[in-house]
């Protein structure tokens, strides 16, 4: 179940908590991508917030809202780059995004499979994609105050084998937002420090979302249908059988 859009910005927007977060995985999602200067970046879900450092210098920057969660013009005061699709049916052409972030896209999906299948689609060779997700261990995935309480929260194996199936190789990962999910003035006050303590040592406390970044591999491993049909082809029941030559006497 996706959230409906105006949610999502007034939590990213509009509350302490929500700029606070926006801040952390914007900040983890640059360490990746330091820069994207000729580059199509993309992002899908509600991902807006993670792409404005990449506006002046990219080539093109798109961001993709599903049709369950509703759009909204972004970014503020300059000329949109948001478009409204379908989850799995992307207004953009073959193999030319190399940069495409994910959040609040997969856990919220009830076609996870078709949805990589369509990101695989979309990014061109050599392609990389950033997966922000709620972490099954964490408090926020626990927390229905954020997004990250809603939809389904991934382990980083669950998420692997997924990414796995769809020839997506994990490059590097990370988990951020260490302090609890709380509005209250001394957790907002202690965030920086929580999370300095909780990237150094992480078998303390679990983050509450992970990042994971995978590239495309290309060409794919997977086979194609006709490599799935076992012999004898159940097709072969439509084809007419030989006529049999009357035997001689």
């Amino acid at each position: 179940m996706h959230l409906d859009v105006q949610t999502l910005r007034d939590f990213y927007y509009r509350s302490a908590l929500g700029r606070a977060a926006q801040r952390v995985v914007r900040d983890q999602v640059q360490a990746y991508w330091p820069h994207a200067k000729g580059q199509t970046v993309a992002g899908y879900g509600f991902a807006v917030p993670l792409l404005r450092p990449y506006l002046p210098d990219a080539r093109r920057v798109v961001g993709l809202m599903p049709a369950p969660q509703g759009v909204l013009s972004w970014p503020a005061g300059q000329p949109n780059v948001s478009v409204l699709c379908e989850e799995t049916l992307w207004p953009l052409e073959t193999g030319h995004v190399d940069r495409l972030v994910i959040m609040h896209g997969l856990e919220t999906s009830e076609r996870p499979s078709e949805l990589l299948e369509e990101c695989y689609r979309v990014l061109g060779p050599g392609g990389e994609m950033l997966i922000v997700v709620p972490n099954r261990s964490g408090l926020w995935a626990r927390s229905d105050a954020t997004p990250f309480g809603y939809g389904r929260p991934y382990s980083l194996s669950q998420l692997d084998a997924q990414l796995k199936i769809h020839d997506f190789v994990r490059q590097a990962h990370v988990s951020v937002l260490y302090q609890p999910p709380s509005s209250r003035r001394f957790w907002m006050r202690t965030g920086p420090a929580w999370e300095r303590i909780g990237r150094a040592i992480p078998a303390v406390v679990a983050g509450g979302v992970l990042i994971v970044r995978v590239a495309k591999r290309y060409p794919p491993k997977r086979t194609g249908l006709g490599d799935k049909v076992r012999v004898p082809n159940p097709l072969d029941v439509l084809t007419p059988s030989p006529k049999k030559e009357p035997k001689a006497v």
